[in-house]
């Protein structure tokens, strides 16, 4: 627990909040913990956590957009491949309790599990620390490395390709690197290549999907240089 606090920037008061949110059902579910136990509170207490912070933000920062600019910007700041590149920042599927069917399925890789995750996480950091510090680590971790791809309120590949043409001969390509899980519920990683190069990856649970996801995360590779 102590690597996973060292990549969220903060400490835990009550560690047993932390654990409870990385706690799936299908683990709480295999121990005879109950649905109390799993992480599925948190993650509906963190859902309305972050879209309240993310809303402060946005109302605070664009006095001129309407609502329903603001609106789009907020679903695409607070959607699952946003919280899958968060997730991966963190390394959040290596700390994930997960029973050993959802395990044995490729669970930890699963954008849903690792979005939702993201979600009970922020919301252990609220009760043990308090809005602020919830609010600290949201500024931190989504909207500082996340503002410039959905200010304009598009896709991740949109604002990705207008950022690599502001230079000429730039050439975005993505690539499948991998697939799992049964073929009902098959999880993608796909790989953007910036002229050869690989500058993002991402998982979903579609090849697109998972093309944003990996967009997204090449933004916020190429923004923070």
């Amino acid at each position: 627990m102590k690597s996973l606090e060292e990549k969220l920037g903060y400490q835990f008061q009550d560690k047993s909040l932390l654990e409870n949110a990385l706690t799936h059902s299908s683990y709480a579910n295999e121990h005879h913990a109950g649905r109390a136990q799993s992480n599925e509170r948190l993650e509906f207490l963190g859902d309305s956590v972050l879209g309240m912070v993310v809303a402060d933000y946005l109302y605070r920062h664009f006095p001129d957009l309407p609502e329903g600019d603001l609106t789009r910007m907020r679903a695409s700041l607070v959607c699952e491949n946003s919280l899958v590149v968060v997730a991966g920042v963190w390394d959040l599927g290596a700390y994930l309790k997960l029973g050993k069917g959802e395990e044995s399925c490729g669970g930890r890789e699963r954008p849903s599990i690792r979005a939702d995750a993201v979600e009970a996480v922020i919301a252990a950091v609220y009760l043990d620390g308090g809005i602020a510090q919830a609010r600290r680590m949201i500024q931190r971790f989504i909207l500082d490395n996340m503002s410039q791809v959905n200010q304009a309120g598009r896709d991740h590949k949109t604002a990705l390709q207008e950022l690599v043409q502001r230079k000429s001969g730039q050439v975005l390509t993505y690539h499948l690197i991998g697939q799992s899980g049964p073929d009902h519920a098959k999880t993608f990683q796909m790989e953007v290549r910036l002229n050869g190069r690989p500058v993002g990856s991402g998982s979903g649970r579609s090849k697109k999907d998972a093309e944003q996801a990996a967009a997204a995360e090449a933004m916020r590779r190429l923004t923070e240089r």
